[in-house]
């Protein structure tokens, strides 16, 4: 299992304006590691019920570049919208790019999927597993937020199984749709058939 150690005295605490409402932001890092990670909140935590949970891995070409080729940039401000409308929540960025394998092997992966290769043989290709990630950092942000139950919202079966290994409870997993292009069809398909993602 992951060793995390969180400093409390070195997570920073801010006001976090956005076009999806206001959110604290808080920043992370596992001093073993290095592994750096922002959680952004929305509401009071420490009100009755469970709050609702996104853990989001970085995209930097979907999320910031607008690509077509997957739907992490619209599951991410869907995620934020959500969120902002159903306090309390938290979104959890991690910044584990690629399923894991990093920005350069990312794009290394999608010149293979440009040769017909799907995006699980291409990461196996390149001498990574199909999802390198793992959720145990997150698992640590969510009990240092002192958050022991989440309804999470995910399509991915792993982040559940992830964070009840690490002794977070998902008491509901809350589909997350968005509408996608037609560019990332492929992509999905593969999430679903070979992934066993619950699109």
């Amino acid at each position: 299992m992951l060793r995390v150690v969180l400093n409390p005295e070195k997570v920073p605490r801010v006001n976090f304006p956005t076009r999806f409402g206001n959110f604290e932001i808080l920043g992370f890092e596992n001093e073993l590691d290095g592994e750096q990670a922002v959680a952004l909140v929305k509401g009071d935590l420490d009100e009755s019920g469970v709050p609702l949970v996104r853990i989001h891995s970085q995209c930097f070409t979907g999320d910031t570049l607008h690509s077509l080729r997957c739907d992490c940039g619209d599951q991410l401000e869907h995620a934020l919208e959500r969120i902002a409308r159903e306090a309390p929540g938290i979104l959890i960025y991690q910044m584990q790019e690629g399923r894991g394998i990093g920005l350069v092997n990312k794009l290394r992966a999608y010149a293979l999927q440009d040769q017909g290769i799907d995006t699980v043989d291409a990461n196996l290709r390149l001498g990574f597993e199909a999802d390198e990630r793992t959720y145990g950092f997150c698992a640590e942000i969510l009990k240092f937020l002192r958050v022991l139950s989440v309804r999470l919202l995910s399509n991915n079966p792993d982040k559940i199984r992830g964070l009840e290994t690490s002794g977070i409870r998902v008491i509901e997993r809350v589909p997350l749709v968005v509408q996608s292009s037609s560019l990332c069809s492929g992509y999905l398909k593969t999430k679903k058939e070979r992934m066993g993602h619950l699109l």
